[in-house]
């Protein structure tokens, strides 16, 4: 049975470029021409729909136009055009390298945070909004010993965390409340968001809906990085709140585990939360277009309700089926559109200061290079196959992949097992068509009919 860790696509010393080979690796440079239509097809379409929070409106254009196909498109040809070097955008006043090859956005994320640091212009100014302290936004000074924190609480590489035993059973009462005969987003998100509050910080108070209410005004704020001022009076509310929630110290918490794990004042350990949070909201996302999934495909379906009536949910288990079908919901439809890092220092790729821009919907729908680009095939993560592709990255990868990937993995995986217990579910839209399944899926309007299973 593979672990946790296997379900993740870590690229390989052979599947590595090497930025020391040289001039064979420079960067091949964009025509005024193709870097505008980069900008237009690629990066507008992404920070139209939100990069910090999704935006509900640009969400249904971009389904109603497929925007994700066209960029996927573009940068393909490009590759044809300009071969797997990466290519330098022609922006005034900033350097962007736009990666094409699936090596060598491996190795950036595997040389990370040196020479390849995860804290870029844009990511500093967007995420400071709500969270002035998050590991990814680090300066070298702080970030070892945060993301060492952040390590030791959501333990990542274990598939059961040690708080499993209470998630479970908040996540199975949360699944056996009664339900209306069709779910929505906002009725699944409402139960999601309880979700969060209980496994995060214990509790499903007043003051954590506040909470959580001024974490989605921020990342409002945080879709403009630099182009808002910041709202500090705000944002100092949100952190005191997120401080106080911590000081309660709620069992079976992760804010219990951040009380409990050792560290200094300059690691800020309740700072970290915010980006938890923030990063759950990506997995309620991933969860419900999961759950369509597998309502319009009948053998997977099949799969998963077999795994989820095994044994009792409430009780906390490796659900691998589930946990790959999760992943391939991300692959599919990548909840972090863009992966960005920073040269620290000068490589043989550009100068320092230069951002490096691995786009995720490209090489997770690389149809020239992954037979199963377009369609639903989750047993990649179980079979070997994503880890052979470095560039398959639903939870980025190297040094700097999410910590709590396997917290999520877990939460996500095992609230799929006691619905689908509980419920059959029909998609009820005709958008996923097995096989060919769209570039760009708007999880706003996804609606399901329930009723009970047999």
């Amino acid at each position: 049975m593979p672990t946790g860790q296997e379900l993740h696509a870590i690229p390989s010393d052979e599947t590595l470029s090497a930025v020391s080979r040289g001039k064979e690796l420079s960067p091949a440079t964009a025509s005024v021409a193709d870097t505008a239509r980069v900008a237009a097809t690629v990066l507008a379409p992404t920070l139209r729909g939100g990069v910090i929070k999704r935006r509900p409106r640009a969400m249904a254009l971009a389904d109603r136009l497929q925007l994700d196909r066209p960029g996927i498109r573009l940068l393909g040809r490009l590759r044809e055009r300009y071969g797997e070097r990466p290519l330098q955008l022609r922006i005034p006043g900033r350097s962007v390298t736009v990666l094409l090859g699936h090596a060598d956005a491996g190795s950036v994320l595997a040389r990370t945070p040196s020479p390849f640091t995860p804290a870029t212009l844009e990511k500093k100014a967007a995420l400071s909004h709500f969270q002035p302290h998050g590991v990814l936004i680090s300066d070298d000074g702080n970030r070892a010993a945060r993301r060492g924190f952040n390590e030791q609480v959501l333990e990542p590489g274990r598939a059961i965390h040690d708080l499993a035993a209470p998630w479970a059973r908040r996540i199975a009462e949360r699944a056996s409340q009664p339900a209306a005969p069709e779910l929505d987003w906002d009725k699944f998100n409402t139960r999601w968001w309880q979700l969060v509050r209980e496994i995060t910080l214990g509790g499903d108070t007043a003051e954590d809906r506040e909470l959580t209410d001024l974490l989605g005004a921020l990342r409002l704020d945080a879709n403009w990085a630099y182009a808002r001022p910041k709202r500090k009076q705000l944002r100092n509310r949100f952190l005191d709140l997120v401080r106080q929630q911590v000081a309660l110290n709620r069992p079976g918490s992760l804010a219990a585990a951040v009380n409990a794990t050792p560290a200094d004042a300059a690691t800020d350990p309740a700072g970290q939360v915010p980006h938890w949070l923030f990063a759950f909201d990506a997995a309620g996302i991933a969860t419900f277009r999961t759950l369509a999934l597998l309502a319009s495909h009948s053998q997977a379906g099949a799969q998963a309700h077999a795994e989820a009536t095994a044994a009792d949910p409430s009780e906390p288990r490796q659900l691998p089926f589930l946990r790959a079908c999760v992943l391939e919901s991300v692959r599919l439809w990548p909840t972090t559109p863009a992966l960005l890092r920073e040269a620290a220092e000068d490589t043989a790729w550009g100068r320092k200061g230069t951002t490096y821009l691995v786009s995720t919907p490209f090489f997770h729908r690389d149809a020239q290079r992954l037979p199963y680009a377009d369609r639903f095939e989750p047993g990649i993560w179980l079979d070997g196959r994503a880890a052979e592709q470095p560039a398959l990255v639903p939870f980025s990868a190297g040094p700097g992949a999410c910590p709590g990937r396997d917290v999520v993995l877990f939460a996500t995986s095992t609230l799929l097992a006691n619905l689908l217990r509980r419920y059959r579910f029909t998609v009820l839209d005709k958008r996923l068509r097995p096989g060919d399944l769209p570039a760009t899926l708007d999880h706003f309007t996804l609606r399901f009919a329930l009723e009970p299973a047999g």
